[in-house]
This record gives C-alpha cells, sequence and structure tokens, in this order.
C-alpha cells in the first residue's frame, strides 16, 4: 500500500492532474448549484473533453472532480431555495432551508460545507485503508440482502414525521411506493398504469417528481405569503458563517457517524448516496435526545450535518465497487464506468497491480479535491446566500425557470411540464393539509429498487425462502422491525412516565 501511495503521490501532484481537480471541482460545484442539473448530465458531456486528454490518470482525476463537486454544490439549491435538483441533496433540504428562512443562510451554508469536506476526506481515508477488504464484502450482498435494505431504509420514515404525523408519513410512503409501479415492471417489460401516455413508460422522472414536491409549492407559498419571502434577507444576517464552539461539539459526533456510515452503504452497489443521506438523517434523529427530535425538520444544524456528511462519503465508497470490482453502484458511476472502459482501461480485482498509477492517484485526487472545495466555497457563501436578498418578484420566476428547466432536462420531454405542474399543485394541497412530503419521495426512490430485488430474490430462490436461508437478510429485516417498533415504544414509555408523574403528584 505504501508503494502505491508513493505512485499516487507522485501522478496526483504533477502540475496536470492539479489542475485536473481544479477544473474538475470547479465545474461540479457550479452545475451542483443549479437544479435539475446533477452529476450525470455534466459527466456524459464531458466524457468526450476527458477522452481526447489521453492520460487515464488525468481523466478519470477531471470526471471525479466533476462527480464529487457536484455532489458538494448540490446542497447550495436545497438550501437557499427548497429546490434539490439531485437525489442526494433532498434531505439537506429538511432543515437546510428552514435555516436559510430564519436568516441562518450562511451558517447553514457553512456546515454544510464542513460536514461536506469531512465526509469526503473520511471517505477517501477509509477508501485507501479498506477498498480490498471492502470489495469482498460488498459480493456478500445479493438481491435478498438489497431487498432487505430497502425495506430498512422505508421503515425509517417515522422519524421524517413530525409530532402525531407517523399515520400521514405511512400513507404518504405508500403513495410513493405506488407511484414507483407506473411504467415497465421488473418481471414482465410491460407497461402498467400509464393510461395509454407513452411518455410514462419509463415512469415518473425523479427530478419532476422532487421539483415538484418541493420547488413548485414553495414558488406558490411565496405568492400566498409574501412575508415567506422576507425571512432570511437580512444582509447582517447572510454575513453571519460561524458557528460556535458549542454548535460544533455537538455536529462533530454526527459527521464522524455518518462519515462512516454513508462510506459503508456507498461501498454496496445499488445503495448510493440518496439512501446514505436518508438513513443518515433518520438514525442521527431517531438516537438524538428527546427535546432535540422536536428540531428536526425545524432548523436543525445536526438534521443539515448528517445528510451532508453522509451523501459525500457514500460518493467516495461508490468508488470502491467500480474500481476494484467494475460494478457501478449508481447512475453516475455507472457513465464512469463507460469512461474508464473508452479510456482503455479495466477496473476490477487487477486495476492495483496493472495500473496502480491511476487507482492511487484517483485516491490521493480525493483529499486534494475535498480541500480545494472547502476553500473555494467558503469564501464565496456571503454572496451566494444574497440570493435571499432578491427580491420576491425576482425570485419567483427564478424558481420557476430552474423547476421547468430542470424537469425538461431531465427526461428532455415537454409531458415532464404538464405531470410537474399537476404534482406541484397536489402537493401544494398536501403541505396545506399538514402531510409530511419527504416519505412519498423516499417510497418514489425506494420503491423501484425494492420491486426489482425482490422480483429477482423469488425467482432465484423460487418464493419466499430466501428470507429464512440468508441470514443477513434476516438480520436486516429484524432491523426495520425494530426500527417500525421503536418510535411506539419510545412514545409509550414517555407517556407511561408521564402519567407516573402525574399520579405522583
Amino acid at each position: 500500500m505504501l508503494e502505491g501511495l508513493m505512485i499516487g503521490l507522485a501522478t496526483a501532484f504533477s502540475l496536470t492532474n492539479i489542475l485536473m481537480v481544479i477544473g474538475g471541482c470547479l465545474i461540479g460545484t457550479f452545475i451542483g448549484m443549479l437544479p435539475g442539473l446533477g452529476p450525470m448530465s455534466i459527466i456524459a458531456i464531458m466524457i468526450p473533453v476527458a477522452i481526447t486528454i489521453g492520460d487515464p490518470s488525468a481523466a478519470l482525476i477531471l470526471l471525479a472532480g466533476v462527480y464529487y463537486g457536484a455532489i458538494f454544490g448540490g446542497s447550495t439549491s436545497s438550501i437557499l431555495i427548497n429546490a434539490p435538483g439531485v437525489a442526494s441533496t433532498v434531505a439537506t433540504s429538511f432543515d437546510g432551508y428552514p435555516l436559510a428562512r430564519q436568516g441562518k443562510a450562511g451558517k447553514a451554508l457553512t456546515v454544510a460545507a464542513i460536514a461536506s469536506f469531512c465526509g469526503g476526506t473520511i471517505g477517501a481515508i477509509l477508501l485507501m485503508v479498506f477498498a480490498p477488504a471492502l470489495a469482498s464484502v460488498a459480493l456478500l450482498f445479493h438481491s435478498a440482502e438489497y431487498f432487505a435494505l430497502m425495506v430498512v431504509g422505508l421503515s425509517a420514515i417515522a422519524a421524517f414525521a413530525g409530532s402525531g404525523q407517523v399515520g400521514k408519513a405511512l400513507l404518504m410512503t405508500l403513495l410513493g411506493l405506488i407511484m414507483a409501479t407506473v411504467g415497465e415492471g421488473a418481471l414482465f417489460n410491460m407497461p402498467r398504469f400509464t393510461m395509454g401516455v407513452m411518455d410514462l413508460q419509463s415512469g415518473f422522472g425523479f427530478i419532476t417528481l422532487a421539483m415538484a414536491m418541493f420547488a413548485l409549492p414553495e414558488a406558490l407559498y411565496l405568492v400566498l405569503d409574501p412575508s415567506r419571502s422576507s425571512q432570511g434577507g437580512d444582509g447582517n444576517a447572510i454575513k453571519d458563517l460561524r458557528i460556535t464552539r458549542a454548535e460544533a461539539k455537538s455536529i462533530a459526533p454526527v459527521i464522524g457517524r455518518q462519515s462512516v456510515q454513508g462510506f459503508l452503504i456507498g461501498v454496496l452497489p445499488g445503495a448510493g448516496a440518496t439512501i446514505a443521506s436518508f438513513l443518515g438523517y433518520a438514525v442521527e434523529r431517531n438516537i438524538a435526545p428527546k427535546a432535540e427530535q422536536a428540531e428536526f425538520g425545524k432548523g436543525s444544524l445536526k438534521g443539515l450535518a448528517a445528510p451532508e456528511s453522509a451523501n459525500n462519503a457514500a460518493c467516495t465508497g461508490s468508488f470502491v465497487p467500480l474500481l476494484t470490482l467494475g460494478i457501478p453502484g449508481s447512475g453516475t458511476t455507472a457513465i464512469l464506468l463507460g469512461a474508464l472502459i473508452a479510456l482503455n482501461v479495466t477496473p476490477g480485482p487487477r486495476l492495483m497491480v496493472d495500473d496502480p498509477q491511476i487507482f492511487w492517484a484517483v485516491i490521493i485526487s480525493m483529499y486534494l479535491g475535498n480541500l480545494i472545495l472547502l476553500v473555494l466555497n467558503l469564501p464565496l457563501i456571503p454572496y451566494i446566500a444574497k440570493i435571499l436578498t432578491v427580491p420576491r418578484t425576482f425570485l419567483i420566476p427564478f424558481i420557476l425557470f430552474f423547476t421547468l428547466m430542470g424537469a425538461y432536462i431531465g427526461q428532455n420531454n415537454a409531458t415532464e411540464l404538464l405531470i410537474l405542474v399537476g404534482l406541484g399543485l397536489c402537493a401544494t394541497v398536501l403541505r396545506f393539509a399538514d402531510y409530511p412530503l419527504a416519505p412519498l419521495l423516499i417510497g418514489f426512490i425506494l420503491g423501484s429498487m425494492l420491486e426489482n430485488n425482490f422480483a429477482r430474490a423469488m425467482q432465484l430462490y423460487d418464493g419466499l425462502g430466501f428470507i429464512l436461508e440468508r441470514p443477513m437478510t434476516m438480520g436486516l429485516l429484524a432491523l426495520a422491525v425494530i426500527l417500525v417498533l421503536l418510535p411506539s415504544y419510545r412514545a409509550r414509555r414517555a407517556r407511561l412516565r408521564a402519567e407516573g408523574v402525574a399520579d405522583a403528584d
């Protein structure tokens, strides 16, 4: 490993590769700030540019910089205008946007930048040390385990529900699962629930649904409630970038835990940064003290730090199956796999032996890239946050423009705009009725993966026998049951304790 590190240092710190890291981080950060334009789109566009570079190490360093730069910058639109254009930054908006509305946009962006930096850096360290061993662990996960992992993700919906809203959260999750069944199924390539609309044959687009659930209702809220846009618009509040020692002390354990957990989830092919961010948020809310749980969803720094550190660590972790097994863990890493093949590089167990300069240079560039991202983003935060001082008459068209553009670019289909408007109006009504929208999005994201892995497991084991035959599957399903029952148990204990105090009085 030491020999590989020396080769990686020599390769990554060449002038060309340093420029590639800086260029990739800059491009990724600014693309990530635009809702709807995620890392998949920009990496696909930049593959021809990378191929023309010629040097596979430099090309992959550039594309990797774009990837984690886009995830790093993707939190900006979620925090400032509640428009998460990338799946992995949806959870960031749950507490990031309320903080911005409270006049703490600068502090929210600072926490996001620090959590992203720590998550990416810790992930890079773990990647360097444990990549070969974790590759063999990832191979133990089959369709049955992925199905159980999706169930664990769905069982955490209570973390996204406010007080007394568990029933509503469950209903919204089921609605999300139903929406995930629209389009071609996992078992048969036949359209389902498309009502004869050809454009629905591939199902609802994630970006369209995310914009409809968050960005479009926010624009309508700004129209209906003018006072909403004035919150957070104080220029003095925007300049407050500092976090106190007490705040740093409270979020440090969260960042540490979720960096490790996010990395481990990212290692699993097919899991990725989205699941890591949702599970990170859910875990931190569930283990938080009772008094702090009420703050989640209303502007909690822990609720902001958890998904940001988890998704950046997961992005780094996704390079484990890509580089050591040649298995893409997400849509973005699938595009990176195509780029590697186009560059005549064969990812797999022999990559560290045959092309150590590529493997180790990418890892070393991640350290450098995360540092560059932090240095680039922190000074820009006061200027980025000034978007909140934009008058409402300009801010509403700005949000609507990027919402419509993001939905259209996501599918390159005009029908998506009609779907966006229809779902956006429904989401606005649901928000007025105090229904949480995050569980719907979680159900939609996990629904297709849940169905696909369940169908494959049923085919492989000829029925439900896979639950009993695979101990890891049983363990994950048992964890899901605990996560479902734990909130009810804690609520019952609190009620009995309150009754005991009342009787004593």
